[in-house]
């Protein structure tokens, strides 16, 4: 079910009237869960056996950590872990598996073709690896209580696994965030102009911006590229790099304004990540929930940065590669994750061997671009379904000798990029911190909305679902 489907309008305003009638208060959680369970089952029910099974593998593990034999809670959080990686393995990178290891031909990499992958799994695997780490650490202990009832601990992990608006594309959530606010809430309470504007935002970037780009971005699919001149190419590319900023970036604000419409805070996922000047910066403003997770659960764990230079680059290469498998089951994502992986560590060795140089605005423009250019270019293995397509395409913007040009898909990239940008320019002028902006925010939100209805592209899934 997506959020800009109409059976998710009504999904979602059936859900909300129910859950403040004041004499339903104390099911509402029980509410939200029956809703998350119908909008992650619509379209294939029989999902929801992975993921009511996921999520009883950690409510299990998760409740023995802390209240079981005391002796055995290394075993537990070790099984829970497993299982989690386990389940993600089986039902994400078969295809993978059954291409590289088995014959075309062969019995068990037939076999391996035919699961499904079901979407959210990436999502909510990681946020039971989180829970379990987090109650067996205790690092967090004053925020994640884990209930002695274990019927109310089940509630609330089949609720923090389950919540609609993260469950298929995430923010990830980590427990000790969201546990202390299972509670009840009150309809006074609601953040309206915050959910509403975030809200408008979101829809806005996905319908008008992310939706119409698509219908441009999709000739870089191969062999449609191998007609077009090397302006269009690198429009396109150019084009796509929006897209997919504008496509995820509005999923997320969707998801945390409806989650606000319930009363629930869900951590900011996107910070304007096309105005960095470093990679370590774009990943601190790309995708926060997973690059955080990366680094809370694996790169810091892996010894991080304690361990000496050689070791650092190990881990850093490593989290990069595992990030970039997480995204897919293909090669293409572990190249993808090489490429990150690499930039950040060719960026932190020059920053360690060479002398500070003076931050002028030019150099920090020159190295926007760069690093704009160099994420802009790793989005094609994004794209394109096989390696080779993506060498073909970067072949075909150098040596394509067509110089016919399609002007009208220029015109309709530009302009469809261009909310992308200047809302990046807003970011960097503060625009929304100046009084005019403060003045007139109903206008600009009045006036995305206008687009929205008026404007939107044709309908299509969230590219992340597909991971």
């Amino acid at each position: 079910m997506l959020f800009n489907s109409f059976i998710f309008v009504k999904l979602f305003i059936v859900t909300f009237l129910v859950f403040y009638i004041p004499q339903l208060k104390k099911y509402q959680i029980p509410i939200l869960i029956i809703s998350s369970l119908i909008f992650y089952g619509y379209n294939q029910p029989v999902l929801l056996v992975l993921l009511l099974f996921s999520a009883a593998i950690n409510i299990t593990t998760s409740y023995q950590v802390v209240y079981g034999n005391q002796g055995l809670r290394k075993f537990y959080v070790t099984a829970g872990v497993i299982i989690n990686i386990t389940i993600l393995a089986i039902f994400k990178y078969s295809p993978l598996i059954s291409v590289t290891f088995f014959p075309v031909t062969n019995d068990i990499g037939q076999f391996l073709l035919t699961i499904p992958l079901p979407i959210g799994i990436s999502f909510y695997t990681f946020e039971g690896i989180s829970l379990l780490v987090d109650v067996y650490s205790n690092k967090h202990r004053d925020y994640l209580t884990i209930d002695k009832s274990v019927t109310q601990h089940s509630i609330k992990t089949l609720f923090f696994i389950s919540f609609f608006p993260h469950l298929v594309s995430g923010p990830i959530l980590k427990a000790y965030e969201f546990y202390p606010q299972i509670k009840e809430k009150h309809f006074p309470d609601i953040k309206w102009e915050s959910a509403i504007k975030t809200l408008v935002l979101g829809y806005f970037l996905k319908t008008v911006v992310a939706d119409n780009l698509s219908t441009q971005t999709y000739w870089i699919t191969y062999p449609y590229f191998i007609e077009y001149s090397p302006l269009n190419l690198i429009f396109m590319l150019f084009g796509y790099s929006c897209q997919i900023f504008a496509d995820f970036a509005g999923y997320s604000l969707i998801a945390i304004g409806l989650a606000k419409l319930l009363g629930f805070d869900l951590i900011q996922n996107f910070n304007f990540p096309y105005i960095s000047t470093s990679f370590s910066e774009f990943w601190r403003r790309w995708h926060i929930s997973l690059s955080t997770f990366l680094k809370e659960y694996l790169y810091i764990p892996l010894g991080g940065n304690r361990k000496g230079n050689i070791r650092t680059y190990a881990n850093l290469m490593t989290t990069m590669i595992l990030g970039g498998l997480w995204h897919g089951a293909a090669w293409r994502y572990l190249v993808w994750g090489t490429f990150h992986g690499s930039a950040l560590a060719v960026e932190r060795f020059v920053g360690q061997v060479t002398k500070p140089v003076k931050q002028t605005t030019l150099l920090k423009i020159a190295k926007g671009f760069i690093v704009f250019g160099f994420v802009t270019l790793a989005w094609l293995l994004f794209k394109l379904p096989h390696f080779e397509y993506a060498i073909e395409y970067l072949k075909f913007i150098g040596k394509n000798k067509s110089i016919s040009n399609e002007y009208i898909m220029l015109f309709l990239i530009t302009m469809y990029s261009l909310p992308v940008i200047l809302f990046h320019l807003f970011y960097v002028f503060k625009v929304n911190k100046t009084r005019w902006f403060y003045k007139y925010q109903h206008l600009f939100y009045g006036f995305l909305l206008f687009m929205i209805i008026v404007n939107s592209g044709p309908s299509g899934s969230f590219i992340y679902f597909q991971f």
